[in-house]
């Protein structure tokens, strides 16, 4: 009996790091395996403050596992580090607004709740694995997305300045469509401003050159989407409705690591795309998924929209569910998680390395 105790008294404190992530600075909390707090410290996001938090870590004991908020954002560096070093690394959710309203907020509060996310079992997913061909195409994506942006908001201000400009600009510009409306902006020759005619020229002619240039811009980063997604996936691409950018978000949001998503059922909750029950009494209906990722589920819907114009099955498929007495949301609700469970059969491989 004495023997097995100083041998249990010996056993290394097995310990739970939970790291509450900012841009520059990061809060970790450790506990041991009975959720015991053992402290908390505070290091920069550099290389050299990663491996403070890790020597820090491993000296309380056995570190078993550490649970980072923002593993895609804030948190992606320090991920990538632990995950060299060869520890296990969780992807935590932030603290829900009620725990927050109890227990306040600070960061090694939020770090604690990290920590014992993990240790009651809330946190068990795996943050996405960087794969160079899925991070070449966010970065992309992202690109193309903040020019379209700016077009859009040039384009805006040019027909808000249409609208208050002189009568001799307004009635020459305010019929035409958008292409015509950029290239006649571009042309406009306003001289030297002396008047308010030629103050409004000379700003539409530097917001129209700006959409044309935000345009080619956006043209150049589809064209590089196009292609990085088709090398990386060529069969979803084949499928009917996925182009580039819906095909750029999908496998952005499954990432390449098999264990993140166990089965189409759980893809289709990461997409936001999964049946929900809104039953009541005799009514018995499921309801469209608030959830999950956004872009994922957006892409979903506009290869569902584009199969409802063009695609025959899916057309007599939504004729049929609503002569049945279905609403039109809920039919495109079961269409996407049709969609959602066709994508993961072809993401399924890709992931998987086959």
């Amino acid at each position: 009996m004495a023997a097995a105790s100083i041998a249990h008294a010996h056993d290394p404190v097995r310990v739970t790091v939970g790291v509450d992530t900012h841009k520059d600075t990061h809060v970790g909390h450790a506990k041991d395996e009975l959720g015991r707090d053992l402290g908390h410290l505070e290091v920069p996001t550099t290389a050299r403050g990663y491996a403070a938090l890790l020597a820090w870590a491993r000296s309380h004991g056995e570190v078993v596992a550490f649970g980072v908020e923002g593993t895609s954002s804030y948190g992606i560096g320090l991920s990538r580090y632990l995950q060299g070093e060869g520890h296990l690394v969780l992807e935590v959710i932030r603290p829900a607004r009620q725990d927050r309203r109890f227990r306040g907020k600070s960061d090694p509060i939020e770090a604690e709740a990290a920590a014992a996310a993990v240790l009651s079992g809330k946190a068990h997913n795996l943050p996405r694995a960087s794969a160079q061909r899925v991070e070449m195409i966010r970065s992309l994506r992202i690109a193309r997305a903040s020019a379209t942006k700016a077009r859009t908001q040039a384009m805006n201000a040019i027909k808000a300045l249409i609208v208050m400009a002189p009568e001799s600009v307004r009635d020459a510009l305010r019929n035409l469509p958008n292409a015509h409306l950029t290239s006649t902006c571009a042309r406009l020759r306003p001289g030297h401003i002396v008047d308010p005619t030629a103050a409004t020229k000379t700003a539409l002619r530097s917001l129209a050159m700006r959409c044309q240039a935000l345009e080619a811009e956006a043209r150049e980063l589809e064209i590089q989407l196009d292609q990085l997604t088709s090398d990386s996936a060529p069969v979803l691409r084949s499928r009917f409705g996925v182009g580039s950018d819906s095909a750029a978000a999908l496998l952005i949001a499954a990432g390449d690591n098999p264990a993140r998503l166990r089965s189409d059922s759980a893809f289709s909750m990461l997409c936001g795309s999964s049946p929900l029950p809104a039953s009541s009494g005799q009514t018995k209906r499921h309801r469209l998924n608030r959830g999950g990722d956004r872009q994922a589920n957006a892409a979903l819907h506009r290869i569902v929209m584009t199969r409802l114009r063009w695609h025959g099955p899916t057309k007599a498929y939504m004729a049929r569910r609503l002569a049945e007495g279905k609403s039109k949301p809920e039919v495109i609700r079961c269409l996407k998680r049709y969609v959602a469970r066709e994508i993961y059969a072809v993401l399924a491989p890709v992931r998987t390395g086959a």
